[in-house]
């Protein structure tokens, strides 16, 4: 007898760099978020490591890896994650694209790590067929209009996933790195700007973080690890609903705030 698949939030997680599987809080309060989350049909990820005109499908049939970091230890590059891919994902995907919309098939392009350093964590047993999908620019409204063609896929138990990091001023945290403990200031006020924001509801400042934003442009210097944010906020049953924050605090001095939409 078939069962219907129980609607799945959206989510937007901090996915950190692979050596963040090793940190000693992260890994336990992703886990503990997955495991209150009901159980996928499928995950349909979005990145901040991959941006490709036209919107673009990934691997769909084998789902390799792509291991685009460097200069890290060896058993970095020796993780593997041999999920099941999702062709019928892809082919939905296809088809809620409205005309006149090109979508391209990368059937080579395998998971970055913004998508399975977290699915590791997540849902180790590899079990779960994953998609990871391109995202076209970094237009936040486009972004936003991605994902309100994407929700109903939530309807058929798909879980949507904007993978970045809510903060990611990488050149202004070396001393952080280096074991300075807290955050600095701009990561602070954009934490709490955008929480605030998310909290109201407020799409039209969140829309313009750039110029609305404190912590700009050392928040973001550039912008695609919050670019996934809209995807997720478009995803969300009624768009101006406030999250449920699933994570927070700071690693490495950089915001590691991951929420979930209805």
């Amino acid at each position: 007898m078939l069962t219907t698949p129980e609607r799945m939030p959206a989510l937007y997680l901090g996915h950190g760099a692979p050596t963040m599987v090793d940190d000693p809080v992260w890994p336990v309060e992703l886990a503990a978020w997955s495991a209150s989350l009901p159980r996928p049909s499928s995950i349909l990820v979005v990145s901040a490591h991959w941006e490709s005109a036209p919107l673009t499908l990934g691997a769909t049939t084998t789902v390799p890896l792509t291991y685009d970091f460097w200069g890290f230890p060896e058993r970095y590059y020796r993780v593997r994650y041999p999920a099941p891919g999702a062709p019928g994902l892809a082919a939905r995907v296809r088809g809620l694209m409205p005309d006149g919309e090109s979508v391209a098939q990368d059937p080579h392009r395998g998971l970055d790590h913004g998508a399975y350093v977290p699915l590791t964590v997540m849902y180790p047993d590899a079990d779960v067929p994953v998609l990871q999908v391109s995202m076209p620019d970094l237009d936040p409204e486009h972004l936003f209009a991605l994902g309100r063609r994407l929700a109903p896929l939530r309807d058929e138990g798909v879980l949507i996933v904007g993978s970045g990091f809510l903060t990611h001023g990488l050149p202004f945290v070396r001393e952080y790195m280096g074991g300075r403990p807290g955050a600095p200031a701009w990561s602070i006020e954009f934490d709490r700007w955008a929480t605030e924001a998310l909290s109201r509801g407020d799409l039209d400042a969140l829309f313009a973080f750039r110029d609305r934003a404190p912590g700009m442009p050392y928040a973001h210097p550039t912008v695609e690890h919050f670019a996934p944010l809209f995807v997720t906020l478009g995803a969300a049953t009624v768009a101006d609903d406030a999250p449920t924050s699933a994570i927070d605090g700071y690693w490495l001095g950089l915001a590691k705030r991951s929420f979930q939409v209805r």
